[in-house]
């Protein structure tokens, strides 16, 4: 159950307005992405990205719920493209000044600017962010002197607009809106990047200090009049039906995004619209904030052998290096002191292996009541943990927000920029639902049973219901999840992912040739190539730090492919990105031994980092993950998350560490068995997510006597077969919808698993044995839903490739919930 919350989606961002501003769509890893622990992306999880300029800023806020909100985050890249040959100083950060597209005409810039630029690496951004060098002192001063250039910037184009009666040929207008704050959006990336993977209390006031003037500059672009009529003008002309696919999406979303953005308020209308983004915005990392707190605040030191029982070595040995890391420098897995904390690697063992059960229960309350009134106080004394009023007040803000627009409801401001309604989604949601009771009760009746078998006469609560699942999957199908570590050090997986990179999509992931600064000694910096030349590169943060890096798993871009934004005689510049998990770190002279659940996670953010990094679409606000509606935008991921399964791609992935012997067939069928143990309750699990998102959204009332807490419950009675408890405080961590990109599009995840299902389903049809057929379905999967990006309609992408419209008979098969077709 935990899965469901463990991978997006991360981090709290930016502002609230953001999504409002000028560009396209956007994703994220989520990637983001949190959701479904393997679902986080973009995130994560989520289950996230970051693009540059305008829309870099924009896109990025969409995806962390600056509504104005998908990813589950990085981002900093001097427009150029290709990269430059090893060698190239400016590639790192040379401290000359550089000439950039989009903000300031550094020729212009004074001579104390350029000294400035010379100390701070936030300023003069290069290809790849000085990341070592980044401090919190840089933060507002940089950001501040960047916002100036923009405003500048932005003025000469709206006085350009102006004067010229809104007509400018639409490719120059999209060229200038690209190019419009590029450079702020790198450098801002680049903070809030650091910001997730090296967060301190400094940094935090840094971000918060600036952030209203970044809300304010975007609410500026967003509601510019002279911009908004420019779109206007091409969309009413005769020339509108001569633009591209892609053009004519950038011109439609435009349009929407303003209007979204309160482009017709006027007086006092406008004013209160700008001061609710303003307060989403702080709203939403207060929320963030007060999650993260709570988790690095809780731990239990455990002394002895019988408190730890159960556990197996690896969490043993994983408690005892965070004990270490708190000061018991004699700590060792065998005779401990022990360290239990709430981040994945240690809750998810406890839940899963404790023998003891008042262990369990203890651990189960604190995750499940973290930023709550039952999470205690801040050891210094500070403001309270507790979100459940910060959630009010935020979904009382998007209420308002909604009415000033002449929405519903909130939940039609989200959708109206995804493929689903709300309508669509709550019918989805019910037929899953109408799927999935029936075998959940069972599932349930099965394991109170089991439970009953093995000595255990009392009625199942939370706390018992993974550890017990758990042993019933060890005797139904002989294995259990530490079976399998030993066949999945993180390097072997890593080559097996790839292997199937190259027999899908035929393009080869080597390490780059190129050194670029990092943020951490663990990161990893990877290229793509295709028919040898270098197409992408991405880095690869994969272990978790609780210190100081958020939880989840996610994607982010740093740069998107760009016509506009390429350099010199180069067609275009390369897009990259960053992956972002939190697995199980090597634990002394072993590598990282992954769970089953973080390989899955590894492959669901590379399949967002795909669609980022193998784009052809060279119109850069549509290019790779941006402008794909929400809805569709986990398709790629969850997509990949199949091939974990699969025999060819296993027997590559799936290599024991110390013998270099392929995992037993016998032992893979047992995994492949076991895919749909318990599906039918983690289906009702994600539902009852999605349902209460879509619902806190459009018929709550933050003002009435129920609380967001009685709604969860009583979703709960028609989507849950076991009620939560009264103290439960899920919704006060559920970060996804209150402070990252998934207000009342949560349902986003199982709307794209039905693609998903149905994309990995064209292959089954193929023949997964038949390797050329499993080929060329994998070039056109690639040149169809990873190529096109946000330049043409997810809708008509998914039939280009599949021939037909999506049906979620191929996820229903997949989770065992209908008889497989023979």
């Amino acid at each position: 159950v935990w899965l469901c919350m463990y991978k997006l989606h991360r981090q709290t961002v930016f502002i609230a307005s953001l999504i409002s501003v000028v560009g396209v769509l956007i994703f994220f890893e989520g990637a983001v992405c949190e959701g479904d622990t393997r679902n986080q992306s973009m995130r994560t999880s989520p289950k996230g990205l970051i693009p540059h300029s305008v829309a870099f800023i924009r896109n990025w806020a969409r995806r962390h719920q600056w509504t104005p909100s998908l990813t589950r985050n990085c981002n900093s890249f001097l427009p150029r493209s290709p990269l430059r040959q090893v060698g190239d100083p400016s590639l790192f950060g040379s401290r000359e000044t550089l000439g950039l597209r989009g903000g300031t005409d550094k020729s212009k810039s004074s001579a104390t600017m350029s000294t400035a630029a010379s100390e701070n690496p936030l300023l003069n951004c290069p290809v790849f962010p000085r990341f070592d060098e980044i401090k919190a002192e840089h933060v507002v001063p940089a950001t501040k002197q960047l916002i100036a250039d923009n405003e500048k910037s932005l003025a000469t184009l709206e006085g350009e607009l102006t004067a010229k009666e809104y007509k400018m040929d639409v490719t120059e207008l999209i060229n200038k809106l690209e190019a419009l704050g590029d450079e702020l959006g790198r450098s801002w990336g680049a903070v809030k990047h650091m910001e997730a993977v090296k967060d301190s209390e400094p940094l935090r006031k840094a971000v918060e200090e600036v952030q209203p003037e970044l809300v304010k500059f975007n609410l500026q672009v967003s509601q510019s009049e002279p911009i908004y009529k420019a779109f206007k003008v091409v969309k009413d002309s005769p020339t509108y039906a001569g633009l591209s696919v892609a053009q004519k999406r950038i011109v439609d979303s435009n349009l929407l995004e303003a209007e979204l953005a309160g482009i017709a308020l006027e007086g006092e209308k406008k004013e209160r619209f700008n001061a609710i983004q303003q307060e989403l915005a702080a709203l939403s990392t207060q929320f963030s904030n007060n999650v993260l707190d709570c988790t690095k605040a809780f731990s239990i030191r455990l002394t002895t052998k019988e408190e730890v029982a159960g556990l197996p070595e690896s969490a043993l040995g994983l408690a005892a290096q965070n004990a270490k890391s708190k000061g018991d420098e004699g700590a060792t897995k065998e005779d401990g002191p022990w360290l239990i904390t709430l981040d994945a690697p240690s809750y998810l063992p406890v839940m899963k292996h404790a023998k003891d059960r008042s262990l369990r229960e203890k651990v189960y309350k604190a995750y499940n009541t973290r930023a709550s009134e039952g999470s205690g106080s801040r050891p210094d004394g500070g403001k309270s943990f507790d979100n459940s009023q910060v959630i009010n007040q935020i979904l009382a803000l998007k209420k308002e927000k909604a009415e000033l627009l002449g929405k519903r409801h909130y939940a039609d401001v989200s959708t109206a920029q995804k493929m689903a309604t709300l309508e669509d989604a709550m019918d989805l949601m019910e037929k899953l639902r109408a799927s999935s009771f029936a075998p959940a009760e069972k599932e349930l009746a099965d394991l109170q049973a089991f439970a009953k078998k093995s000595a255990f006469d009392a009625e199942l609560q939370p706390w018992d219901v993974t550890f017990y699942a758990e042993r019933q999957l060890e005797e139904n199908y002989a294995f259990n999840e530490e079976d399998l570590r030993p066949y999945f050090a993180l390097p072997r997986v890593l080559d097996g992912l790839f292997s199937l990179a190259k027999r899908l999509f035929d393009v080869d992931v080597v390490k780059a040739e190129i050194q670029v600064p990092l943020w951490d000694k663990e990161v990893q910096f990877w290229q793509i190539n295709k028919a040898g030349k270098p197409v992408s590169y991405f880095y690869l943060d994969p272990y978790a730090r609780p210190e100081e890096k958020r939880g989840g798993a996610w994607m982010d871009e740093c740069a998107g492919r760009s016509r506009v934004m390429a350099v010199g005689s180069d067609p275009v510049r390369l897009p990259a990105a960053h992956m972002v998990c939190n697995q199980s770190p090597p634990v002394g002279d072993k590598p990282s031994l992954m769970t089953f659940q973080e390989v899955e996670t590894v492959f669901h953010e590379f399949g967002h980092a795909l669609q980022h990094m193998l784009t052809t679409q060279d119109e850069g606000l549509v290019a790779g993950i941006r402008g794909v509606e929400w809805d569709a935008v986990e398709t790629p991921s969850q997509f990949m998350e199949n091939w974990c399964y699969d025999k060819a791609t296993m027997d590559k992935v799936a290599v024991h560490y110390e013998t270099g012997e392929k995992m037993p067939a016998e032992l893979f069928e047992k995994v492949k068995a076991a895919k749909n143990y318990r599906a039918a309750t983690m289906m009702l699990r994600q539902l009852q997510f999605a349902v209460t998102d879509l619902t806190l959204h459009s018929s709550y009332d933050p003002t009435g006597s129920a609380s967001v807490h009685d709604l969860y419950r009583e979703v709960a009675k028609k989507y849950q077969v076991m009620q939560p408890l009264d103290y439960d405080r899920f919704l006060c961590g559920f970060s996804h919808i209150f402070a990252g990109g998934y207000a009342a599009g949560y349902y986003s995840y199982k709307w794209a698993e039905v693609l998903s299902a149905d994309c990995f389903g064209a292959f089954e049809e193929a023949g997964l044995a038949d390797d050329a057929k499993v080929q060329e379905t994998g070039r056109r999967f690639r040149d169809t839903i990873l190529a096109k990006g946000g330049g043409q309609a997810p809708k008509e992408v998914f039939e280009e490739f599949r021939g037909r419209g999506p049906s979620p008979e191929a996820l229903l098969r997949h989770s065992g919930l209908v008889p497989a077709v023979v």
